[in-house]
């Protein structure tokens, strides 16, 4: 009985250290200048890869990014092409919409928050989403990629 109970005890450990790892769902960015809600990224999986696309904007509802096209914010992946690494994911690109610029990006869970780090060469920035519960998505639809062009 007892080796039954620990068996489960340890199931439970492994799966909940699985889920505090997985970084999909709905993440509240936080504006590095003023430290208030900026907007709200899906961050999804797609064939093994990670995503993230801006779902809604909390600040600048007309905001638009410094790239070919000028397209809106709302509805730009952002994020493309992680792979999962243990308990970060690396390997992809991130955008700021912003700048226009792209940066290599690694992300990770700690708890109920999300660290986004962009790098550029041997420098980096990284950024502290939290986890947003109450956002509605109106479409329950897989989301495709669609990565931008900033060339």
């Amino acid at each position: 009985m007892k080796k039954l109970l620990m068996m489960a005890v340890m199931a439970a450990g492994t799966l909940l250290a699985q889920v505090s790892a997985d970084v999909v769902g709905y993440w509240t960015t936080i504006d590095d200048d003023t430290n208030e809600a900026k907007s709200v990224v899906q961050v999804y999986k797609y064939k093994g890869k990670v995503y993230g696309r801006v779902v809604e904007l909390l600040k600048n509802k007309n905001a638009t990014a410094k790239i070919p096209g000028n397209p809106s914010t709302l509805g730009l992946d952002i994020i493309w092409d992680l792979e999962q690494d243990g308990d970060e994911y690396n390997g992809g690109k991130v955008l700021d919409p912003e700048k226009g610029s792209v940066y290599r990006c690694s992300m990770w869970r700690e708890g109920d928050t999300l660290k986004m780090r962009g790098k550029l060469g041997i420098f980096f920035r990284t950024q502290t989403w939290k986890k947003n519960s109450t956002f509605k998505p109106t479409s329950t639809a897989a989301p495709t990629p669609k990565i931008p062009k900033v060339d």
